[in-house]
C-alpha cells in the first residue's frame, strides 16, 4: 500500500519503558480489582447459606461463604497468576506497536523541526499509525515543493546584474517570491 514500510524487526520490546510500565501496570491493577471484587461479592452473597461438608469422619455444618473461602481465595490467585501473565505479553506487544511509531515520530519529527525536509517517516507494517506517517510524509514532501519553489524564484534573482537592469525589475521579482511565500504557507 505505502512504500514507507518498514520490513524488519524491532529488536527490543521495551521503546518507551515508562509508557509501556504504566500500560500493563494499569490492565494488572483491573484485573486484581476484579479479582477482589469478584471474590468479595461471591464470600457476602453466600454467607446466608449453609454447607455441610465431611472433616475427619465427622458431618460439619458452617456457613457456605466460610467453608469456600480459602478455595476461592487459592483458585483466583492462580486465575490471577495467569492471567496476569498473559496480559503482561499481550499488552507488552500491543503497546510495543504504539510505542514504536511514537518514537519514530518523535525522532523524525526532530529532525524536521531542524529544517531537514528529506525525511520520510518509516514505519514497519503492522505498526499502527501508519496513515498518520503517511499525511505527514505528505504535508514534509508538500513543504519541501513549495520551498524549492522558493528557492528557484531566489536562483532566478541571483545573476542581477547581468540580466537585470534596473532596481525595478529587481523589485518586482522580489515582490513575486514574496506572494509565493505568502500564498505557499500560512505565516
Amino acid at each position: 500500500m505505502q512504500e514507507n514500510i518498514r520490513d524488519y524487526k524491532r529488536k527490543t520490546l521495551y521503546i518507551k519503558k515508562g509508557f509501556q510500565f504504566k500500560f500493563i501496570l494499569k490492565f494488572c491493577l483491573i484485573l486484581l480489582a476484579g479479582v477482589t471484587i469478584s471474590t468479595g461479592l461471591l464470600f457476602f452473597l453466600s454467607q446466608e447459606t449453609l454447607t455441610s461438608s465431611f472433616e475427619n469422619s465427622r458431618l460439619v455444618i458452617e456457613n457456605t461463604g466460610s467453608a469456600i473461602l480459602p478455595v476461592i481465595i487459592i483458585t483466583n490467585l492462580i486465575t490471577l497468576g495467569i492471567i496476569c501473565i498473559a496480559t503482561i505479553i499481550v499488552t507488552l506487544f500491543v503497546s510495543h506497536k504504539i510505542a514504536g511509531p511514537m518514537f519514530r515520530f518523535e525522532k523524525d519529527l526532530e529532525r524536521i523541526k531542524k529544517g531537514d525536509l528529506s525525511v520520510n517517516i518509516n514505519l514497519r507494517e503492522k505498526d499502527q499509525f501508519s496513515e498518520m506517517a503517511f499525511s505527514l510524509n505528505s504535508m514534509t514532501q508538500g513543504i519541501h515543493e513549495k520551498i524549492c519553489a522558493v528557492n528557484h524564484q531566489l536562483d532566478q534573482l541571483l545573476p542581477m546584474p547581468d540580466e537585470l537592469e534596473t532596481c525595478k525589475e529587481c523589485e518586482k521579482k522580489v515582490q513575486e517570491l514574496k506572494e509565493i511565500i505568502l500564498k505557499e504557507f500560512s505565516l
